[in-house]
């Protein structure tokens, strides 16, 4: 018996890949399924492909995807450090701070305005926390000089999708502006919490079955009936994100293989007034992986829109950029300043956002001394 490939290249996990990065979106009771239904793979291939190209690390975590934004504050942030320091502190957020998500070193290709912040993090804190006071802990253990945060106002596009992106080309955009999500806190109750966060959990290989819902239910000391009762109460209530298998994007699989090799985040400043607008315009790109409506403030030149962009030549991910610049001229959005910031050394994971681990992750920080 032939052994299974684990490369995101193979036709037929490909073919899956399209789906399961993020066309299945909200909540579903039978995620694999569904991925099996729309991609056009049998079940048992579809489940045997995605939990070897996770044990390979060629998919790098399978979860349900929250919209956090509307269950905890959160914001882009940038940090200015000392380049002898950029690592330690780079190492310090990826490892020693659950709530920062991406970490990202970040350049420009000539001096512009915002350009000496090269650490770029997203972080989370609970609703009603301080995230400058915990910005201020990050800066006490790192060294950072300086911090920029940059919540988002407005979202306009939210996905992955990289194996489907990689035949969009230049200016490809659906047929009508994106519409912008408002970002807007939720609360929720002792007993959502606890089923939140078993949906959220990453899933194991061993945990990739045809039903894997049955054992988070049991985890969260519900009955499977209730359990989806209340996964689709939060869905209703905009906290669901998609069911999702997201590719190692960063670093090369076992056999050297890439899935991109260029991470651009792009700026706009647009007029005030028409962030919406030019936010819809730039989120229709099928291109972008995110696009939100964030203001940079002087630091960055006043842009306030924003998003992101990936492939594997920077030419082509600059053609993209291109396209969106002369799709937003003949909108008649006028555009008083534009930059890109490319990605260098980048770590990704699951940002947390209980309130209880903040709490104790907050006094156990402040009674340390700095690590970094």
């Amino acid at each position: 018996m032939s052994a299974i490939s684990i490369e995101h290249t193979d036709p037929v996990n490909a073919q899956i890949l399209a789906i399961s990065e993020d066309k299945i979106q909200g909540f579903v009771r039978e995620p694999f399924e569904e991925i099996a239904r729309l991609s056009g793979v049998a079940l048992d291939t579809v489940l045997s492909r995605i939990r070897a190209m996770l044990e390979a690390g060629t998919i790098r975590r399978v979860r349900q995807t929250l919209i956090a934004p509307n269950l905890a504050d959160g914001a882009l942030v940038a940090w200015r450090v000392a380049e002898e320091k950029l690592n330690s502190a780079f190492d310090f957020m990826f490892q020693h701070d659950p709530f920062s998500g991406h970490v990202v070193v970040r350049s420009t290709d000539q001096q512009t305005p915002g350009s000496e912040y090269r650490l770029w993090t997203t972080l989370k804190v609970p609703v009603g926390t301080s995230m400058d006071a915990h910005c201020e802990v990050l800066m006490h253990h790192t060294g950072c000089e300086k911090y920029k945060l940059m919540p988002a106002k407005g979202i306009f596009a939210l996905g992955v999708g990289h194996v489907r992106r990689k035949t969009v080309e230049p200016g490809d955009r659906i047929e009508h502006p994106a519409q912008m999500m408002p970002v807007q806190n939720v609360k929720l109750t002792d007993l959502e919490w606890r089923v939140l966060l078993e949906l959220k959990r990453e899933f194991e290989p061993h945990e990739l079955v045809q039903n894997p819902w049955k054992a988070r239910a049991e985890a969260a000391g519900v009955d499977l009936e209730e359990f989806f009762q209340i996964a689709e109460s939060l869905q209703s209530r905009k906290v669901i994100g998609r069911f999702s298998t997201f590719l190692e994007h960063v670093k090369p699989s076992q056999s050297g293989v890439r899935v991109t090799r260029f991470n651009a985040l792009f700026h706009w400043a647009v007029p005030q007034g028409r962030e919406v607008e030019a936010g819809g315009e730039v989120g229709r790109h099928e291109v972008l992986t995110h696009c939100y409506w964030r203001e940079g403030g002087t630091d960055f030149n006043n842009v306030n829109i924003m998003s992101v962009a990936h492939g594997t030549e920077k030419g082509r991910v600059l053609e993209h950029k291109a396209a969106i610049d002369a799709h937003l001229a003949a909108c008649g959005i006028p555009v008083s300043y534009t930059n890109v910031f490319w990605g260098g050394r980048s770590e990704i994971k699951p940002s947390e956002i209980s309130p209880l681990i903040h709490r104790e992750w907050m006094a156990k920080m402040k009674s340390a001394a700095p690590m970094a």
